[in-house]
């Protein structure tokens, strides 16, 4: 990570920042880089995700981890903003997200984008067999 992301001390020392990011998956990325901005003499790190949380899997292409991996899937915005270090977190609503796109919001009914990591709502079900049990497939599932 510190290959790709520099903190300038110079720059940062006893300010305010405002940091964004795509997406939180996990979470270990945001920690290292609020972690890094905060060493760099920071004195406030808020940030701000520009899609809605991720809390369900992508079976459709993104490899995504497991359910039970994704930090929005298991806390609330105070307990991600802590576990990543930050002073404040939000992200974009899933209408904010659609009238971004050009939509007036999303429409529940007949949604015009895949959103499954975001709702849980997947347009198609994903289920095969694997040793007589009904599951769902994943690049990131190691099977025997």
């Amino acid at each position: 990570m510190k290959l790709k992301h520099n903190a300038s001390r110079a720059q940062l020392n006893g300010k305010r920042v405002i940091l964004v990011d795509d997406s939180i998956v996990r979470g270990t990325t945001s920690t290292k880089i609020i972690q890094m901005v905060r060493q760099a003499g920071a004195k406030e790190v808020h940030f701000r995700i520009a899609s809605p949380p991720t809390t369900h899997s992508c079976f459709y292409g993104v490899d995504t981890p497991e359910r039970s991996k994704l930090l929005a899937a298991r806390m609330d915005l105070k307990g991600m903003a802590e576990f990543i270090g930050a002073d404040s977190l939000a992200f974009i609503s899933l209408d904010g997200l659609y009238r971004a796109m050009g939509r007036k919001g999303r429409d529940a009914a007949n949604p015009q984008y895949c959103d499954a990591c975001f709702t849980g709502d997947y347009p198609i079900p994903l289920v095969d067999q694997l040793e007589g049990q009904t599951q769902q497939l994943s690049l990131l599932t190691e099977t025997v």
